[in-house]
């Protein structure tokens, strides 16, 4: 079988992306916790007010991305619709929580003041992942189009139940004696 061509492409993206996740998730939990702490003037963090905003949301994309990525893995395995259907909702909940999480790293840019490295790498990969993500969708529903770019949204014999098409031993229109 053929490998199509969203599928050539989402593979590679599925573990960029998943390693770019784990990265935000360690940065921004190392980064919630100093700010737990209190602990605001330690040299590699900084922050700003948009800062808690920010941690919070980069985690809660952090989590729901890297779950996208196990049921993505699962698509990219079997590549049906079925599949499609878990990978495909839940990389577009990923990617919507990532955007929150890429628009409060601009407004924390925006606003200015001292962030610390840490702070600054959560950005730059927050900012990369909201497209990274974004091409990712749209690479698992490229299939849309056309079947040489996915699973194909109308396979014939989905949904059929495993019933036998008409004509087949044993089916067809049922005789009643009159």
């Amino acid at each position: 079988m053929a490998r199509t061509v969203a599928r050539s492409v989402a593979t590679p993206l599925l573990f960029l992306n998943l390693i770019m996740y784990l990265i935000v998730l360690g940065f921004a939990s190392w980064c919630l916790n100093k700010y737990i702490n209190g602990q605001t003037n330690h040299p590699s963090f900084g922050g700003n007010g948009a800062t808690m905003f920010f941690l919070v949301f980069a985690i809660l994309a952090a989590v729901l991305g890297i779950i996208s990525k196990v049921l993505g893995g699962n698509h990219l395995r079997a590549w049906r619709n079925d599949s499609l259907a878990a990978a495909g909702s839940s990389a577009i909940v990923a990617w919507a929580v990532t955007a929150l999480a890429f628009g409060l790293a601009c407004k924390e840019i925006n606003i200015g003041g001292w962030r610390g490295w840490r702070l600054r790498v959560l950005e730059g990969f927050t900012i990369v992942l909201a497209f990274t993500q974004l091409l990712y969708v749209l690479m698992l529903h490229a299939g849309m189009f056309s079947s040489r770019y996915g699973p194909g949204y109308r396979e014939p014999e989905y949904g059929s139940g495993g019933v036998p098409p008409v004509g087949e031993k044993g089916v067809g229109v049922p005789t009643t004696a009159v």
